[in-house]
């Protein structure tokens, strides 16, 4: 009895911290759809110019944006911010990074600037092995999510795909 109190313990741990990363995730997906919405002339910075941008750990260089910011470089700061957030680094215990998620991976598509349909996708490992998440290919194929020694692809990878439609600034 003792040990199935401890199996479900264990368990019950699991769900609560891959509902506690999809929340975080959620959140974190909502505050970059904000920051665009209100920098809606610089939509491109946060696309790449619609090539498509993605943030894997500290792709992004650090940006002060304290003084005066052009709407260009704010928009460089709020994805230096989003990555800073899903890395973790507000929170640290022990020098490591522990509030953001586990092996991040973000991308943003949408067109090159103007009104569309953009699309916010962070992808994180999760505890547990599921099927590969076939919604989105974000962080697929990148290593961070399959099992030891690569024999199942992305089994560990979970992803939260956000799609807006931003209007030009009137």
């Amino acid at each position: 009895g003792v040990l199935g109190v401890g199996g479900l313990q264990v368990t019950a741990k699991r769900s609560n911290f891959e509902a506690t990363q999809r929340a975080t995730a959620a959140s974190l997906a909502q505050d970059i759809i904000e920051r665009m919405r209100s920098n809606r002339d610089e939509l491109s910075v946060y696309t790449d110019a619609g090539a498509g941008r993605i943030i894997d750990g500290a792709s992004m260089s650090a940006i002060d944006c304290s003084a005066d910011c052009t709407p260009d470089t704010l928009a460089e700061y709020d994805l230096y911010e989003l990555e800073q957030a899903t890395i973790g680094v507000a929170e640290q215990a022990a020098g490591n990074n522990v509030g953001g998620l586990t092996l991040p991976t973000t991308c943003i598509s949408g067109p090159d600037g103007g009104s569309g349909t953009y699309t916010v996708v962070i992808a994180w490992r999760g505890m547990t092995k599921l099927s590969d998440p076939t919604s989105d290919a974000c962080g697929s194929g990148s290593g961070k999510y399959d099992t030891v020694g690569g024999t199942e692809t992305d089994v560990y990878r979970r992803v939260l795909v956000m799609q807006v439609f931003i209007s030009e600034a009137i």
